[in-house]
């Protein structure tokens, strides 16, 4: 349940991350430049510079976090339950092994 909820909210930063950076004017406009014009500078004010670089430095961050607690799910995920419950000793300690069926 929890690693279905963090796998959504990270796929949603993955387009959200692709959107904003996007938007930002580069050293050649941009791909915002060469589709609308600038139109995202004009619908941000003179301040659409300084609002998508926070943007993307709080999605960047946020990718990061999911990513990390994906993987650290991921792992737990990843043993099985014999490795998870505590090995039960089936020999008294110093006795031999149990003899194999055969």
């Amino acid at each position: 349940m929890l690693y279905g909820l963090i796998l959504v909210v990270h796929l949603f930063m993955c387009f959200i991350l692709i959107a904003v950076i996007l938007l930002q004017a580069g050293r050649g406009g941009g791909l915002a430049d060469a589709f609308s014009g600038g139109t995202a500078q004009s619908i941000l004010g003179t301040r659409g510079a300084a609002f998508l670089t926070k943007a993307t430095s709080i999605c960047a961050t946020l990718f990061m976090l999911t990513s990390l607690s994906l993987a650290i799910l991921s792992v737990q995920r990843g043993r099985s339950l014999m490795e998870r419950a505590a090995p039960a000793s089936s020999t008294v300690a110093g006795g031999p092994p149990p003899a194999e069926q055969k």
